[in-house]
């Protein structure tokens, strides 16, 4: 789920945190992505587009096609990726675990009377309701990565976490996922709609934190507030209080047990048992493996390995992954000529003050600077 309604509130009270961007705006960075959102987001892409792609014997292979060809397409415009993979759900996040079943389950009850029905539209619908990452597909997709010479990290717990630690240890640029609480828990760049499908021709999306702390007026732990408010993963939130009322109260009154004291709890009941305090504790410390404790390394692509693995039962077309693979190989000599940011040093944009001739009250000219072709490039 993430964080209700952040994003529309952003682009309501704090356009400047957003910025647009093409996927070539990243040559040289690395960016700690999202790796079951990835799964997810290939898993109904194709069942939306007619049926599942599968194996000989029926297994689905949509996610090991996603993540071969977006994973290319990332390392051609010189994007330097790193997977990261969820652990184990905090128990916080029980409850939330709870309702998506039970909304699986109304899905599957919905799939039974459209397929009864014969109605294909329904029967699509609630498939897709139904596409889930299993273990299965993550592990699957760990050897591929492996066999590309991509580089994945394990997360002890939420994935969105230890990508934010990536990006503050400055391991990596960004965190790339639709999940908009990795700002919660503190990733400096978000950047969204990264792997999503070149022909949805949709930008990037980049925000920074300290942007969208500075556009809200709020610190980072009254922004953590804000966002428990708005409804996230671990808690339940005050009913009736929506994003604009949310950010009017954290801003007035500060964190959250101030808006306790302060609001009419008839208009605003406070959840029952709410365990608020948790949640704000499970975003500020959240369980991430140490930043420095993590190497990561991008390798060149085993072709054979992967012909192997991809090609017979898997059903991949042996010329399209070996032509993956030169690309994979041709992507990887070029990303080393790095950013050209990277060569150049920003200098003052005050301009030097000219030693002024007192005779003739006039600059003197000696050694007059042009200032052309100074700064960092864009």
């Amino acid at each position: 789920m993430g964080i209700l309604n952040l994003t529309k509130l952003l682009a309501d009270v704090a356009p400047q945190a957003l910025k647009d961007y093409e996927l070539k705006n990243y040559f040289g960075r690395k960016i700690a992505v999202d790796a079951s959102m990835c799964l997810y987001q290939f898993l109904i892409a194709v069942r939306a587009e007619g049926a599942q792609l599968t194996s000989a014997d029926g297994e689905t292979t949509s996610h090991l096609l996603g993540t071969f060809h977006r994973t290319i397409r990332l390392v051609e415009n010189g994007v330097k990726p790193v997977y990261v993979f969820d652990g184990k759900p905090p128990d916080l996040k029980s409850g939330e675990l709870n309702k998506r079943q039970e909304k699986r389950n109304e899905a599957q009850a919905a799939l039974a009377k459209a397929t009864e029905a014969g109605d294909a539209a329904e029967i699509d619908k609630f498939n897709r309701r139904l596409v889930k990452v299993t273990k299965q597909h993550s592990e699957e997709v760990k050897q591929l990565l492996t066999m590309m010479g991509i580089p994945y990290v394990n997360a002890p717990c939420e994935a969105e976490a230890q990508c934010a630690a990536l990006v503050k240890a400055g391991k990596v640029y960004a965190t790339a996922t639709e999940d908009m609480d990795a700002l919660t828990f503190g990733s400096k760049v978000l950047v969204r709609h990264m792997t999503f499908s070149e022909a949805r021709k949709m930008p990037i999306q980049e925000i920074h934190l300290d942007k969208v702390l500075t556009g809200l007026d709020l610190s980072q732990e009254q922004f953590i507030d804000l966002c428990i408010l708005l409804g996230c993963d671990y808690t339940d939130s005050i009913r009736g209080i929506g994003p604009k009322r949310a950010i009017e109260l954290i801003q007035k009154h500060k964190s959250i047990e101030n808006i306790i004291q302060n609001i009419d709890k008839d208009k605003y009941p406070i959840p029952e048992n709410w365990n608020y305090e948790g949640a704000r504790e499970l975003f500020k410390n959240p369980e991430v493996s140490e930043a420095d404790d993590i190497e990561l390394k991008w390798g060149e692509p085993d072709e054979e390995e992967l012909v192997k693995y991809l090609c017979g039962d898997k059903n991949f077309s042996e010329d399209r992954v070996r032509n993956g693979c030169k690309k994979l190989l041709k992507a990887k000599g070029g990303s080393t000529q790095g950013r050209l940011d990277g060569f150049f040093t920003v200098l003052s944009t005050t301009p030097a003050k000219r030693k002024v001739d007192d005779k003739k009250n006039t600059p003197n000219k000696r050694g007059k600077a042009t200032g052309k072709g100074r700064g960092k490039p864009k």
